[in-house]
């Protein structure tokens, strides 16, 4: 410990080489992230569908105000339900995997593998739990089906271009400082204002979400939309990965520089432990 970390130990509450905040914040990240990964393969897909669910009753709000007022920030604020339903559900959403996952393995609570598997089982069950909520959706409400085949346009018809690439790397970005801000609340209610936030900017804003507009798009499908699931495939590969992008290199990888000393110091107990 040099001579910085000593006078910060000091001051401090922990002899962590970091603020108490900051080391408090980085060891429930690390535990929350190696219990994410250390789920089995059935664990990850129920809880990855669930999350699939409660995001599309967001989308259903979304569609619901949006028809009513014609606003797609108010549209946006009502989608946020869907994030609220979300964390207090404790589901798991793809995009939502960047942060807190990722820290615990470079921590060296868990590898890649189980990194990937979390990634691939709950992207593949976010996107069949909206898929069937869609379906039950469109049946339900056909008042909405317009609405969600004009809404549903604006990402299947956009060409791959440089405003698209940033829409889709800023759709990261804000989801995983969504999650972030979640873990740094101290109480439900900052967390349920943090989800809000999220809801606003990422659907108020129409920045590229993979699950979000998917489901959008899979209402459109139900309802008969003039595309089909190749557009939708040709939207959908580009942006999962700036999605990945600006989740990962704008907010995790600047809270893993912020935390290099803590992380070393947890890679060194955990190889203690070995």
């Amino acid at each position: 410990m040099d001579e910085q970390d000593r006078k910060r130990a000091e001051l401090g509450e922990t002899d962590a080489p970091a603020e108490d905040e900051i080391a408090e914040a980085f060891e429930k990240i690390v535990s929350e992230g190696a219990q994410r990964l250390h789920r089995r393969w059935h664990e990850v897909l129920a809880t990855g569908l669930a999350g699939g669910l409660e995001v599309a009753v967001g989308v259903l709000a979304l569609l619901a105000v949006l028809a009513a007022t014609g606003s797609e920030l108010l549209a946006g604020l009502a989608f946020s339900i869907g994030f609220i339903a979300l964390m207090l559900g404790r589901s798991e959403l793809f995009t939502e995997g960047f942060l807190v996952p990722v820290t615990a393995v470079f921590a060296g609570r868990a590898d890649t593998a189980q990194l990937a598997k979390l990634w691939a089982g709950t992207l593949v069950a976010n996107l069949i739990g909206g898929w069937l909520v869609m379906w039950l959706v469109v049946q339900g409400f056909p008042d909405l089906t317009s609405t969600a085949v004009e809404s549903a346009v604006h990402f299947v018809e956009a060409p791959l271009d440089l405003q698209s690439v940033c829409l889709a790397f800023l759709g990261g970005a804000v989801i995983t400082l969504m999650t972030r801000m979640q873990h740094g609340a101290h109480s439900e209610g900052g967390k349920i204002i943090a989800s809000v936030i999220g809801g606003f900017l990422l659907a108020g804003l129409q920045l590229f979400h993979s699950i979000l507009d998917s489901l959008l798009i899979f209402g459109a499908l139900h309802a008969g939309a003039p595309f089909g699931y190749g557009d939708w495939l040709a939207w959908f590969w580009y942006t999962v990965l700036f999605n990945m992008a600006g989740g990962l290199l704008v907010v995790t990888m600047t809270r893993l520089v912020r935390s290099k000393e803590l992380i070393e110091q947890e890679r060194r107990a955990a190889g203690a432990d070995d």
